[in-house]
């Protein structure tokens, strides 16, 4: 097939278009700045533009939408133009131009109210209750998509969690970048268990999805699947991991669960005021996001972690790189 792949200059984007031209199909991209990966055609633009979408969209048989606003804060119109927006302009694109097969990468966010998960299959999206201006959009975007699987249109929705690997900014740098500054706490003593996903798991299960739209038997239209290594561990351990492969120090510092909820609640209030969010920013150095937010907080201090049965069996798909086998990959690509 000819497959479109929005947001292919990101890690997990980047991946899924390297295995699809692996799988020989022909691959287009489409972001707004440079891809560059070789094999592929390159299209360029925002999903928040239609022209540019429909241009994009012309011509190919099939679309995986990972383009997303992701972040811990910012405007909420930012996030509703680009995650639900955009995603409306997609969809109409692909009928429009007769496509045939669209994957919504979506995320476990939009189902996530706060507390922990236990063995839990893909529940429905909740855009009221999700947490975030991420999630909550992220979750309308995926009841968008799901709705439109029709006769001519098959649509599923993947939702990788926790996506880790070489190259990641989204993950793995700032835990390193905040371990290397002293500034990564464990909330409570990290016995959270918790599902992560590397890249490279992540991008065979969504193409896996793909093309399972295409069998008769229909098992996957208008399915949401979330998709992990299966492996849980305990947030200790994965930061711990993490921190081990760059050879930077392991947090030691703990804060309790709700303190830190407490904390996160309150910088997000503050963080919505540009100058005290510059000042704070100043104050804690790092990357623009905020060092804390509920949503954050609840993530480092509950358990989630899926029951992948389904999503196995009914996509056909297993994992290939364990935890271990990730970490020793992200030390080896650490040098």
């Amino acid at each position: 097939m000819t497959v479109l792949v929005t947001g292919a200059s990101g890690m997990l984007g980047g991946a899924v278009a390297q295995a699809l031209l692996d799988a020989g199909h022909q691959v287009r991209t489409f972001q707004r700045g440079p891809c560059g990966l070789p094999g592929a055609q390159e299209a360029r633009g925002s999903v928040t533009d239609p022209t540019a979408v429909d241009q994009a969209v012309a011509g190919v048989e099939a679309v995986v939408h990972l383009a997303a606003k992701v972040s811990l804060s910012g405007e909420p119109g930012e996030f509703v133009a680009v995650n639900v927006d955009g995603t409306r302009n997609l969809l109409d694109a692909a009928r429009r131009h007769g496509a045939t097969r669209f994957v919504q990468v979506s995320s476990p966010s939009v189902a996530h109210t706060g507390t922990s998960i236990v063995g839990a299959d893909a529940e429905p999206a909740d855009p009221e209750r999700a947490r975030g201006h991420y999630a909550r959009t992220k979750a309308a975007s995926e009841l968008l998509a799901l709705a439109a699987d029709g006769p001519d249109l098959g649509v599923v929705a993947v939702r990788p969690h926790v996506v880790w690997g070489p190259g990641d900014t989204q993950l793995v740098e700032r835990v390193v970048e905040r371990a290397r500054a002293g500034r990564l706490p464990l909330l409570g003593h990290g016995a959270a268990l918790i599902d992560t996903t590397y890249v490279d798991n992540a991008a065979g299960a969504i193409v896996a999805a793909l093309g399972r739209l295409g069998d008769q038997d229909g098992t996957v239209r208008g399915q949401a699947y979330v998709v992990t290594n299966g492996e849980p561990r305990t947030v200790a351990e994965m930061l711990a991991g993490m921190c081990r492969a760059f050879g930077v120090p392991e947090p030691r510092v703990r804060v309790p669960g709700a303190v830190a909820r407490l904390a996160g609640s309150l910088v997000e209030q503050l963080w919505s005021v540009d100058a005290v969010r510059e000042a704070l920013g100043e104050a804690v150095g790092g990357d623009g996001e905020p060092p804390m937010t509920r949503f954050l907080a609840e993530q480092l201090s509950t358990a989630h972690w899926f029951d992948q049965r389904r999503t196995r069996d009914d996509l056909r798909w297993s994992p290939s790189v364990t935890i271990e086998e990730g970490l020793a990959r992200l030390a080896s690509a650490a040098g």
